[in-house]
């Protein structure tokens, strides 16, 4: 398409610049280039137009734009990525450009970052059971190959650590062919810099791909540093045959950033000023995890949110789990006792985990053994509010053994090294080992023969 250049910007606003008279030549998401008067350029891309006036928004900010002698040209094409089979163990800033110094990425491909429309009718549905060596999330809260499984963080909590011990021990099991996407978004540097040296340290750079933009990067860049993410993450699945694990946080900073967007576009704000739009807009991200018949690799994500002033009604955390399949909450009274990860078992969930877990995918007493978890620490937190009102002592022999389980199951099940990978099976033998601390009486979720062949002197 041939490019057209127009002289001249009729207003600045932020990081916005208004364009007249260019409606015929443009379209929405086209990228421009703005040349200012010392000849630097500067990327942006079209947002909104009509036949008299259409805005832009750059990525890189408008300071020292000057209306009347700035160049605008439009490029003909909205924002691609370049991929290619060598971008797997590479990292990349937020606009997919090699922030590595290992040079471009040539040969393959460039594609839309906002990819393809996927047929519901071609998708699969998920199973399969992808290890992440924590026993939490492997035992009651797992993980599903094209499952999105979204982590709720809070700030000050290890998300950031447990992010890098997933992705350096995940695996799908029984398949060697598995990669990992990793985006972080409106991250510190002191936060990039530990992510980038942690997986380096523990040897998995060479399957995981890095997206990073950083705090103080244009909040544009934020918009699209998921979808270069997803992107990548696609063409590994649909065209190199890999199973890939995305892994993006904060999204939190990626809604923050549209939000902050919206308001200078003059929008109107809906639920605590963020825009009507945000529910499709984050389904247009999540919806991009799935298995699609006929092809060999797979997506599944795995984003990361802190919820602010750890609020779960919040609109980022409430529209997320309205979108993805279930969520895994990090909890900051664990947190506050020493347990890593802080994983709070009863808020969360995993809606495919019925469908990936058992007989052909990890042990067969592995469905009666979560839910009896599920049951056993439940009571815990109803004995523990009764003895802050009559006290400890004065609780039964079995509430005690109860507090006792509860005491166990956070200290030997939830917690864990930060290099620690647990196998399923293992995990499973641990569960066990708790349980036998309880009244027969208690187990009512497993059947006879279970704990005749895992609890002694059963």
């Amino acid at each position: 398409m041939p490019q057209s250049e127009y002289i001249g910007i009729s207003q600045v606003t932020g990081p916005f610049i208004l364009l007249e008279n260019a409606g015929a030549d443009a379209f929405y998401g086209e990228l421009v280039d703005v040349r200012t008067p010392g000849g630097k350029v500067r990327r942006g891309r079209i947002v909104s137009l009509s036949e008299k006036a259409t805005l832009v928004q750059v990525f890189s900010g408008t300071d020292s734009l000057v209306p009347d002698s700035t160049r605008v040209r439009l490029l003909g094409r909205t924002l691609q990525v370049q991929l290619a089979p060598s971008i797997v163990g590479r990292t990349f800033n937020g606009l997919g450009e090699p922030a590595d110094g290992c040079g471009p990425v040539f040969g393959g491909k460039r594609t839309d970052v906002n990819g393809m429309p996927l047929n519901p009718m071609a998708r699969q549905y998920p199973k399969d059971f992808i290890h992440t060596g924590i026993s939490s999330i492997d035992t009651l809260t797992t993980l599903i190959r094209g499952q999105k499984l979204p982590i709720f963080s809070g700030n000050g909590l290890p998300h950031n650590q447990l992010a890098v011990q997933i992705a350096t021990q995940a695996r799908l099991m029984g398949a060697e062919n598995f990669a990992v996407v990793f985006a972080g978004i409106g991250i510190k540097h002191d936060d990039a810099e530990f992510l980038t040296r942690e997986l380096a340290e523990r040897g998995r750079t060479n399957n995981v791909v890095t997206y990073l933009n950083l705090a103080d990067d244009p909040v544009i860049e934020r918009i699209a540093t998921p979808r270069m993410a997803l992107s990548a993450a696609e063409y590994m699945a649909y065209e190199l045959g890999l199973h890939v694990l995305v892994i993006i946080t904060d999204m939190t900073s990626y809604c923050e950033a549209v939000r902050e967007l919206g308001v200078a576009a003059g929008e109107v704000p809906s639920r605590k000023g963020y825009p009507a739009y945000l529910y499709s807009d984050l389904a247009s991200l999540y919806e991009r995890a799935g298995v699609v018949r006929g092809r060999s690799g797979s997506v599944t994500q795995l984003p990361i949110l802190t919820m602010p002033n750890d609020d779960i009604t919040h609109p980022i955390p409430d529209l997320t789990g309205f979108i993805t399949e279930g969520q895994i909450v990090l909890g900051r009274d664990l947190d506050g006792k020493g347990v890593y990860p802080p994983i709070d078992v009863l808020t969360s969930l995993s809606r495919l985990m019925k469908d990936g877990i058992g007989r052909g995918f990890t042990r067969d007493d592995h469905p009666n053994v979560a839910s009896q978890l599920f049951a056993s620490y439940s009571h815990v937190q109803d004995v523990r509010s009764l003895a802050g009102v009559v006290g400890e002592d004065e609780l039964s022999k079995i509430d005690k053994q109860s507090l006792a389980f509860g005491e166990m199951f956070e200290n030997k099940f939830l917690k864990q090294g930060k290099d620690e990978d647990r196998e399923i099976g293992h995990s499973l033998d641990m569960a066990w080992d708790i349980l036998s601390t309880l009244p027969r009486g208690d187990l009512t979720r497993v059947s006879l023969d279970e704990i005749k062949a895992h609890i002694k002197n059963q």
